[in-house]
């Protein structure tokens, strides 16, 4: 594993890019659709244009398609550009929440507004942390469709970290699926999201670069496949809210299990994915809109 290096983070510097915006425009092709179907192994029939397009299929648009010549070792486009400079080498997406205003559809022509909300810098257990907050505004033909905050960490080389305690997932749900991340379902994930970070395919960069015991279960893979067990368990459901919290990572070829729980009160769902050993992995919580989907 390498050695951490100590970084100069200027935070006035990196919180310059506070307000910068990027606006970009796709049709949802029904392709990835299709693709991202047979991934998770959904019995789906063929999608067609006007079909409604499942809660945080979205991902599988507006991917950032940086030259080649631009990708820096980790595999990730090189710092700069839309998202802050930060001179730290790790980063990965910690979590997000989303808001679904009305329902995206396949064919549809959408525009993506993104903003950098905000930047922080916190010291953690592995040192120092910079967050970036991104907010995207999808809008289709009928108006504003999602509005979505992405929370991104950045952190240095971890050296001698103090291990955090593991968390206990829930230990009773109403639905459950096991789920086994073989390095084929890794590769599927970051081909159709074009996802070149190498912690998802490249074993030996995982394990003696990163410091990893085998391949990262990408987080936003994780929440689909949370949230693909209320589509499993409550078919004619509609998402209205969700938000999502990686705790703890998980690896190729060790199953895991995506949990739900119902409120019969709230309305509100509560999901979660735990390892074997029942420890919490990434939590999260959905609000279902009253009445049927679209």
């Amino acid at each position: 594993m390498s050695e951490g290096v100590a970084v100069n983070v200027s935070l006035d510097e990196l919180r310059q890019w506070i307000g910068r915006t990027e606006s970009r425009i796709e049709r949802l092709a029904p392709t990835p659709v299709a693709a991202l179907a047979a991934t998770l192994d959904r019995d789906d029939p063929e999608p067609r244009d006007g079909d409604t397009l499942p809660a945080l299929w979205h991902w599988l648009y507006f991917l950032p398609l940086a030259a080649q010549s631009q990708i820096g070792e980790d595999g990730h486009p090189r710092r700069g550009g839309f998202l802050p400079a930060v001179p730290l080498p790790r980063r990965m997406w910690a979590g997000g929440s989303l808001t679904f205003h009305q329902p995206l559809h396949i064919g549809e022509t959408v525009t993506r507004v993104s903003r950098i909300e905000n930047v922080d810098l916190k010291q953690g257990r592995s040192g120092t942390l910079v967050f970036v907050n991104v907010q995207h505004e999808l809008s289709g033909a009928n108006g504003l469709a999602i509005t979505e905050r992405q929370d991104i960490v950045y952190r240095e080389v971890a050296t001698r970290v103090e291990a955090a305690r593991p968390r206990l997932a829930p230990q009773s749900c109403d639905w459950s699926r096991e789920v086994v991340p073989s390095e084929p379902l890794l590769f599927r994930y970051s081909a159709l999201t074009f996802n070149s970070h190498r912690i998802h395919y490249d074993r030996p960069y995982a394990t003696s670069v990163e410091g990893y015991p085998a391949l990262v279960v990408h987080g936003p893979l994780i929440a689909t496949l949370l949230v693909d067990l209320v589509r499993r368990n409550l078919r004619d459901a509609a998402i209205e809210t969700f938000a999502f919290r990686g705790v703890a990572p998980l690896f190729s070829s060790m199953s895991f299990d995506v949990c739900g729980a119902r409120s019969a009160e709230s309305g509100a769902v509560e999901l979660w994915a735990k390892n074997r050993q029942g420890e919490l992995a990434l939590e999260s919580n959905a609000k279902l809109k009253s009445g049927r989907s679209e």
